[in-house]
C-alpha cells in the first residue's frame, strides 16, 4: 500500500523529501535513490502525471500545492502528461543498481518512461 513506509523521518520531514524528490524526477527524468525510496516516489509521481492528464484548473491547483516548482507543474501538464495520453498506467521505472558502498544500502535509479 503507497504511503506506509515512515523512512525513519516524522512526517513533515518524510513528505518533505518526498515532494522534492518528486519535483527533481519530474525535472530531470531520472534520479538515484534507495530502493524503498524509490517506490514511495513511484506512487506520488504517478499520481501526479495523472492529475496532469485531466488538465483541468484543479488539477493544477492540486499540483501546485504538491509540487515545489511552478516550471515543473507547466512542463508536467503541457508536455509530460500528453505524451502519456496513450497509456493507462506505469510512468515509472526502477532499475536496482546494487548496494551503496557506505553502508551497503541497496540503490535503484527510477525513471520516466518514454
Amino acid at each position: 500500500m503507497p504511503g506506509t513506509r515512515k523512512l525513519g523521518r516524522t512526517t513533515d520531514h518524510r513528505m518533505a523529501m518526498l515532494r522534492g524528490m518528486v519535483t527533481l524526477l519530474l525535472e530531470k527524468g531520472s534520479i538515484q535513490t534507495t530502493v524503498t525510496r524509490a517506490k514511495e516516489v513511484r506512487s506520488l509521481t504517478e499520481k501526479m502525471i495523472t492529475l496532469g492528464k485531466t488538465n483541468t484548473l484543479a488539477s493544477r491547483r492540486q499540483a501546485l500545492a504538491f509540487i515545489t516548482k511552478e516550471d515543473v507543474v507547466k512542463n508536467l501538464f503541457d508536455t509530460i502528461a500528453p505524451s502519456y495520453a496513450e497509456r493507462k498506467g506505469g510512468y515509472t521505472r526502477i532499475i536496482k543498481i546494487g548496494p551503496r558502498r557506505g553502508d551497503a544500502a541497496e540503490m535503484a535509479i527510477i525513471e520516466l518512461v518514454k
